[in-house]
């Protein structure tokens, strides 16, 4: 059933009930910061990351005079050399992220895989749909290219070379696409279709999707493109009874929903204020138990203002919280942002040089210039359920 509220534009859904949460018992991070949650954290509390420019020995065309900071790991260490060659950026980032979050799974069986992104490898499909003009004849295209210009190339390569048997699924969504594929997980795996999920997200920095950045203007100011990719294992909070490690999360909600854009950014804005809470009235929680926000819209020229306002209107301004503002350290990840704002949240409660004790809570959010909104609900680890 579908209902619509009094602003003009805005669909919402009915009221829901109460969501089943599910743990976040593992997580694989990659970006610019390094390799793992702890990296992550020893960048946002510094403020930054040293991850550079890409290897120029990868991508032979030039790049557009925009801040880069490439995801800081070499393929090689995490997934062999062997077929290595046959995986493009965004292939070798989604493989090593969910292997390095597999590392921390006692027993595979029963695994899927879900991942959002926003196009797939946009260099593999740029350089292969370029041959078909510029070879001979189109069908003198290298056909060893074609597999990774698929959008579903990163999950299909992940599960093969980590034989994962169940689930698999890519998810498109720009920079929601983080949190489609966490809902979609979430809501496969409460039906019982894996045991396991491996949900989050990948994106590549590439000459071709840096160039659209520049030429259409849609990086917001002094901020940098960047990559990368986090990866996390859900599971329903059953399978870890009498397990001898915490999870190191809990996902209490994930909300997405959409608003004419045509009817201004405004009406955007709030419907995101309408998501945040729908997802905290269904997680069982108030404004007031949200500590830390990760918000997600500010690499995205003009996003950034609407954001906030809706955020201003959906929590009291009067409780003191943590913001999080992750595409500062790591640039605009575009498809992986809201994975990577999750690992941000994870990374700074498991980081032990902060005393994050009191914070019960946390939020991630994001909206995009198509008029997509979404959030996801975070609470700690031993929280009650």
């Amino acid at each position: 059933m579908r209902t619509v509220d009094r602003t003009p534009g805005v669909a919402t859904a009915a009221p829901a009930r109460p969501v089943a949460p599910v743990d976040l018992v593992a997580a694989g991070v990659i970006s610019a910061a390094g390799v793992g949650l702890d990296a992550l954290g020893d960048a946002l509390r510094a403020g930054r990351a040293e991850g550079g420019r890409p290897d120029a020995t990868r991508d032979t065309e030039t790049y557009p005079s925009v801040e880069l900071r490439a995801a800081d790991f070499a393929a090689a260490d995490l997934l062999g050399r062997k077929g290595l060659s046959r995986l493009t950026r965004a292939d070798q980032l989604g493989a090593a992220a969910c292997g390095l979050a597999l590392d921390s799974v006692a027993d595979p069986a029963g695994t899927g895989v879900v991942l959002g992104t926003s196009l797939g490898s946009c260099g593999a499909v740029a350089r292969f749909a370029r041959d078909t003009f510029v070879q001979e004849r189109p069908y003198l295209v290298n056909p060893s290219d074609f597999p990774g210009t698929l959008m579903n190339s990163a999950a299909g390569r992940t599960a093969i070379r980590h034989r994962l048997t169940d689930v698999n699924a890519t998810v498109s969504g720009g920079p929601l696409a983080s949190l489609h594929a966490l809902r979609y997980a979430r809501q496969t795996l409460l039906a019982g279709h894996a045991r396991r999920i491996l949900a989050g997200g990948v994106e590549e920095l590439s000459p071709q999707s840096a160039w659209a950045w520049h030429r259409t203007g849609a990086l917001a100011p002094r901020v940098a493109l960047g990559e990368g990719a986090a990866v996390f294992a859900l599971e329903s909070p059953g399978e870890r009874r009498g397990a001898g490690t915490p999870p190191l999360a809990r996902l209490m909600a994930c909300t997405t929903g959409f608003a004419d854009v045509a009817r201004g950014a405004l009406v955007v804005g709030q419907r995101l204020t309408a998501c945040v809470e729908d997802a905290l009235r269904r997680s069982g929680l108030t404004a007031q138990d949200v500590a830390v926000v990760a918000p997600g819209a500010a690499g995205r020229r003009g996003w950034a203002a609407v954001e906030e306002r809706a955020l201003r209107a959906a929590l009291p301004a009067t409780t003191d919280r943590h913001r999080l503002r992750v595409h500062v350290v790591l640039g605009e990840t575009h498809g992986a942002g809201a994975a990577l704002q999750v690992a941000g949240v994870l990374a700074r409660w498991q980081d032990p040089r902060l005393d994050t004790r009191h914070e019960h809570a946390a939020l991630v959010t994001s909206c995009g210039p198509d008029g997509s909104v979404g959030c996801a609900v975070l609470v700690r680890a031993n929280a009650p359920v």
